[in-house]
């Protein structure tokens, strides 16, 4: 391999991980989230380290849960998304899925599929995000009608999101814990409400089974949990300069030498899922020393202020986030959250996966 940037996923920070955020709820049932390829840290290499702690795995799409089934992950899979097509109703049932309808044209496909195909059901309900779900007002009728189709039975489970879980002061999590359990007693159906934040920090919102997404990469860190970063994005230096002060540094002089400056040219860009809008002084760490962002990202290139460092050379490590610096940082700095910096890291950056 000639370019060293890489993504190093952790396994053992993984497990662990996990491992600390289902002992949150010992009295239910917790399964990875590992939709969008586990969130850029590889779906199938995920599972097969979670295989033993994870009873069940969710994604997003049947495509994911396919690609899953052909590597030989044999555990349930929750597709969040449910059917997009009829026929996907079909392929669920084949491949031990379970389908998460959120509207009765999901339903009535199953309903059309032949008894001995079709797959297990669950039910999405609107508790106030107001993005996928059935009203909470509808559901009872529902459930009536398409239990009495064979459609949904007493092992289906009932289905939210929360909006607002990642903040523990905003009351709106209450009343959509509030409204959803209230409905959940009425049906005497098992519930799964909680993800990654609400497992952490609303126990009122763990029920049967906890999606636990996010944190189990390390990335929710609003929390006194020892949560371990899961990837570390690491490249090399693959040039150096002198620039004398007043000189300006890549595209569209984003970046001026206030003094004599040395810089270093990294082999990583927006191409490899570095985000492009990271301004000057976004942090980064060359052979665990901490440095900087100087100049406007490029497509397969970044430049940093190495001018403090002494002794450094080409094919020196680099840090883009991981042990040394936090992805949360960096995600602030561009404007955005870590799961999106996570999930955008490309196909042409090499998983390298380790265990300690």
């Amino acid at each position: 391999m000639s370019r060293q940037t890489q993504a190093i996923i952790h396994a053992d920070a993984i497990i662990q991980n996990f491992k600390v955020l289902a002992a949150l709820a010992p009295h239910s049932q917790s399964m990875a989230v590992i939709k969008a390829d586990a969130y850029g840290h590889g779906a199938v290499n995920v599972a097969r380290m979670l295989k033993h702690v994870s009873p069940r795995f969710a994604v997003a799409i049947i495509e994911e849960a396919i690609a899953l089934r052909h590597a030989g992950i044999t555990a349930p899979i929750i597709v969040l998304e449910g059917a997009h097509q009829r026929k996907e109703c079909e392929m669920a049932a084949a491949h031990n899925c379970i389908l998460v309808t959120h509207n009765e044209q999901q339903l009535s496909w199953i309903k059309a599929c032949a008894v001995a195909e079709r797959p297990q059901v669950w039910l999405k309900v609107d508790s106030g995000m107001h993005r996928l779900g059935f009203s909470i007002d509808d559901v009872e009728d529902i459930l009536h009608k398409y239990k009495h189709a064979g459609v949904l039975n007493d092992n289906s489970v009932l289905v939210t999101h929360l909006a607002c879980a990642d903040d523990n002061e905003n009351p709106f999590t209450e009343r959509q814990i509030e409204r959803f359990m209230q409905l959940a007693k009425r049906t005497h159906l098992g519930v799964s409400v909680a993800n990654s934040p609400a497992t952490i920090q609303w126990p009122e919102s763990r029920g049967c089974w906890n999606r636990l997404g996010v944190a189990v990469y390390g990335g929710f860190r609003e929390t006194s949990l020892s949560l371990a970063p899961a990837m570390t994005l690491r490249s090399s230096i693959i040039a150096l300069r002198q620039v004398p002060k007043g000189e300006s540094v890549g595209y569209g002089q984003t970046w001026t030498a206030q003094q004599n400056s040395k810089i270093a040219t990294v082999g990583i860009g927006y191409a490899d899922g570095y985000p492009r809008h990271c301004p000057n002084g976004t942090p980064v760490a060359v052979n665990g020393q901490p440095a900087s962002l100087a100049g406007r990202v490029s497509m397969d290139m970044i430049t940093i202020d190495v001018t403090h460092l002494p002794n450094v050379a080409i094919g020196d490590s680099v840090e883009l986030w991981g042990e040394n610096v936090s992805i949360g940082e960096v995600a602030e700095a561009a404007g955005t959250i870590d799961y999106e910096l996570m999930t955008r890291v490309s196909a042409r950056v090499p998983r390298i996966v380790k265990y300690k």
